[in-house]
């Protein structure tokens, strides 16, 4: 196996520490559509049909692309700074913009849900307010509720966020000429973490020790893992080019999908599954998410752009996604009673074009209007901050 060290200058690489990558946030885009995909599959009862309803309903494995790529951009900066590449932000400035990007959209949608929509409003007691205003549906009983239900992962994604900063703490000595080591590191926390839910974890009544972050560990590892090998001192080995092989690396994730979509990742609908089953579903998200990703990530930054991917509608429903996201349960929500159809007796087609129709145009509301102006105000509080500094100084 031969290899060649990257020659790039340090300038190169510390552009690269933080550079925006176009695909990333066209398989963004992607992924929401998914999740959209997927429930209205479930509500329209086309995940209940022989064979393609299994694929429908597998379509959830999109949270699996959501938590790698959240493991990979919030990673990077960590992955760079221990190979002398830049620096990575402090906890406050990381926990400021996590706080910033995710919540005050959220919270206007779980505003509007239980106030306004009648199936969630009639049972939204304090206890349901709470417990969703604060994420911690995966750890209250019955709190996840009508047209929000999908805040699971969010709760979830925001578990992992607050153990970001552990993680990069429990692994600061690993740099320098030690920093290869990393990535042994975390492969072993995404394989150990895939023995969770054999654990005999005690959970209350209607909650589950499998929604919660360990369980979810290996996709965000997934998404660290890159971030490792996209500053690895090594390029161009073997496995490199294996892992940015586009077509190869994409039939490894639609093989992966399908092993995902027959029981072997646990039963159809609503049924409890066993705990190796969620071994073998979090498994095969793992592999999804690396092998739909690392093309992307690892490939030659002079090769030429992604061509859907990297399309200027891909960028915009990218740049919604995180309204089409929060705000799509809602929308079907009414769909079915304002157009007259009737849940879970089929119209899936029509359910998903109104549901799709419907969600981009206020997902773009949600990002003009509360998304990119609270980024705003973020940016320039920091820069405010970073003048208060240094006027002193001068």
């Amino acid at each position: 196996m031969t290899a060649t060290v990257s020659s790039a200058a340090p300038g190169t690489e510390r552009a690269r520490s933080r550079a925006f990558v176009p695909a990333l946030e066209g398989m963004r885009g992607m992924a929401a559509l998914g999740v959209l995909l997927t429930h209205v599959a479930f509500q329209t009862g086309a995940a209940g049909t022989p064979v393609i309803g299994r694929v429908w309903g597998r379509f959830d494995m999109a949270v699996a692309v959501f938590f790698a790529l959240s493991g990979f951009l919030l990673w990077r900066p960590h992955a760079a700074a221990a190979r002398g590449v830049g620096s990575a932000p402090s906890v406050g400035y990381y926990l400021r913009h996590r706080a910033a990007r995710i919540l005050p959209a959220y919270w206007v949608v779980v505003c509007a849900v239980l106030m306004l929509l009648p199936s969630a409003a009639g049972t939204a007691g304090l206890r349901v307010w709470v417990s969703n205003l604060a994420l911690l549906q995966v750890f209250v009983p019955l709190t996840l509720t009508d047209g929000l239900t999908q805040m699971w992962s969010l709760s979830v994604e925001v578990a992992f966020y607050l153990v970001l900063p552990v993680l990069a703490f429990a692994l600061v000595r690993l740099r320098g000429s030690a920093a290869n080591l990393r990535v042994p590191v975390i492969v072993a926390l995404g394989v150990i973490s895939l023995g969770w839910n054999l654990l005999p974890v005690p959970t209350p009544d209607a909650i589950h020790a499998d929604n919660w972050l360990p369980g979810y560990l290996p996709w965000f590892a997934v998404g660290m893992l890159l971030a490792e090998l996209s500053f690895h001192g090594v390029r161009q080995s073997t496995w490199w080019r294996v892992a940015a092989n586009q077509p190869l690396m994409w039939t490894v994730a639609t093989i992966a999908f399908l092993i995902a979509a027959t029981d072997l990742a646990g039963p159809a609908g609503l049924t409890r599954a066993e705990p190796w089953h969620y071994v073998v579903k979090m498994g095969s998200g793992a592999i999804i998410g690396f092998a739909l990703l690392a093309p992307l990530v690892l490939r030659d930054p002079a090769a030429r752009p992604h061509r859907w991917l990297e399309s200027s509608v891909a960028a915009m429903i990218g740049r919604w996604s995180y309204g089409i996201f929060i705000w799509h349960l809602a929308v079907l929500s009414i769909v079915f009673p304002v157009f007259g159809i009737v849940p879970f007796l089929g119209n899936f087609g029509y359910v998903l074009v109104l549901t799709v129709a419907i969600t981009l145009p206020v997902a773009a509301a949600s990002y003009a209007l509360i998304e990119e102006p609270v980024r705003r105000l973020a940016r320039r509080v920091d820069r405010r901050k970073r003048e208060s500094v240094i006027e002193p100084a001068s």
